[in-house]
This record gives C-alpha cells, sequence and structure tokens, in this order.
C-alpha cells in the first residue's frame, strides 16, 4: 500500500506533473480517468492537464484523509480529499503491481463542496 500512495503522491507533486515521461512511468498503459469535470481521459490525453501548470509550487495540492485497501494481491484502492485553487475533490484511484512496478490504473475525481 505504501508504494500506492507514494506514486499517488508523486503524480501531485509539481516538479513530476512537468515531465510528462515521469508522469507516464506512473501510470498503467490501460489508464483511464473520469474527472471531476465528468470528462473521461487516457494516459496520453491526462498530460495536457498535468503538464499545464495548475499544479505549482506556489499552489500546491494539499491531501488529506488518505486512506487505503488491498482489494486482491497486486491492487490497491486509496481515496483521499484533495484541495487546489480553491476546489475540494473526493480522488479514488487504483493501483496495480506490474512488471515495472506500481502504476495507476484508474482514478476519479468528484467536487465536494
Amino acid at each position: 500500500m505504501r508504494a500506492a500512495i507514494d506514486g499517488e503522491l508523486r503524480l501531485l507533486d509539481p516538479e513530476v506533473r512537468a515531465s510528462p515521461a515521469r508522469v507516464l512511468a506512473l501510470l498503467d498503459p490501460e489508464f483511464t480517468e473520469i474527472g471531476a469535470s465528468g470528462r473521461r481521459w487516457d494516459a496520453e490525453s491526462i498530460l495536457s492537464v498535468t503538464s499545464g501548470g495548475s499544479v505549482s509550487a506556489e499552489s500546491p495540492v494539499e491531501v488529506s484523509e488518505m486512506s487505503g485497501a488491498v482489494l486482491a494481491p497486486g491492487v490497491v484502492h486509496l481515496t483521499y480529499f484533495a484541495e487546489n485553487q480553491g476546489r475540494r475533490t473526493w480522488r479514488s484511484s487504483l493501483w496495480r503491481l506490474t512488471e515495472t512496478g506500481w502504476r495507476m490504473y484508474f482514478h476519479q475525481g468528484t467536487l465536494t463542496s
């Protein structure tokens, strides 16, 4: 579980997000996301968001209430709240262990009040 949490936090790090190669190294080739906007993303399309500069050292993502569960050997489900630029989002991610390490397979964000 620790490796999945570490990967999740790296994906929120502005330096990692600025590097498409570093982001792709953490995403499963079959990655999909349903964003807080309702839009569906894949590994390639999400790079426009991660490298877009919405998360920076001046505007970091604040994470709270991170928790996880092992669903099966090599599969971890994480949930947490993320706050950035006045938006609070409930996040849910599935991570799976691959030949190259832990990679995010699915992610969903839901805006909260």
